[in-house]
Parts: C-alpha cells; structure tokens; sequence
C-alpha cells in the first residue's frame, strides 16, 4: 500500500483531519462518483471576520470511500479552513492533487469528488442565504445533482438484484 501512494495520501488516511459532522452547518455538500461508488459529505461553517470577509471557520468530512477518497477529504479540509468564501470556490481539483501527490492515474477522480462536495457546500450556502450563485457553481451543481441521482438509481437497481438472488 505505501509503494502505491504517496507519504502524504498514507498520512492523511491513516490520521484523517475534520472528520465528523457540523450541526447546523452553513452548507453541506454531498457529491458520488457513478463509477466507483464513493460518497463523501463535507459540511463548512461560515463567520466574518474582522474585515467583514466571510471566512470558513470550520469544516468537516464523511467520506465512505477508498483510502485515497479519505486521504482528500481530509487534506481538502486543511486547505479550505480559514479560506474566504472567494478564494475557497476557486480550489480546484488540480490543488488537491498537487497536495496529494503522484496518484495512480485511476485513482484522480477522488480529487474531482473533494472539489466537487467543496463547491457544492458553497453552493448551498449561497443558497441557504439567497444569495446569487456564479454562473460556474450553477453548472457544476447540475452535473453533481445528475451524477448523483444516476449513483442513487444504480444503487436501487443493485439492491433490488441482490434480493432478487437471495430470495431464491
């Protein structure tokens, strides 16, 4: 395991930072990958700080994943906290494999998962404080919204099959 990953993917799924639930959170993403199956949450609380800016002051993850979905998670949650709103919606897949390191090449979708459940917390934000939603959050909330409801339909197919045979 420790060949196929770097230092840093081990570390963070060994000893996974922020992980738990917020209650009463500001925003909550929760994203699915329809190819592997990985569902990860993240829940952001919002305060502004002295400036005014608004700030992300705590965040947390569930992920139900793979190491490396794990390991993401909880790095995406060392990168994000204490980010303004604005510079946290620009965090990209690309900085999260940065941090992560040199990944098996089937295994970068699990940066695109963090990314996505980042903006899809905004995105509720925004939403849970009628706010306008860029035009970009917008877009890549459709697309998360369609993939999950594909991962949600498959996995009623996958349930419904699996009673099938057992009741035989």
């Amino acid at each position: 395991m420790t060949e196929l990953y770097p230092k840093e993917v081990i570390k963070h799924f060994k000893n996974p930072k922020n992980v738990g639930v917020i209650k009463n959170a500001d925003g909550v993403g929760k994203v699915g990958n329809i190819v592997c199956g990985d569902v990860m949450w993240l829940y952001i609380k919002v305060k502004r700080d002295k400036g005014g800016e608004e700030r992300i002051s705590d965040v947390k993850f569930q992920t139900f994943g793979c190491i490396v979905a794990i390991a993401v998670s909880s790095m995406l949650t060392e990168i994000v906290k204490n980010k303004t709103i604005e510079e946290a919606i620009k965090i990209t897949k690309e900085d999260i494999l940065k941090r992560a390191g040199k990944l098996p090449p089937i295994k970068i979708h699990c940066s695109v998962l963090a990314a996505d459940a980042l903006h899809e917390a905004i995105y509720d934000y925004f939403k849970k404080n009628n706010r306008k939603i860029p035009e970009e959050l917008e877009r890549e909330h459709k697309r998360i919204k369609y993939d999950l409801e594909i991962l949600t339909k498959r996995h009623k197919e996958y349930v419904a099959l699996e009673k099938n045979i057992l009741e035989k």
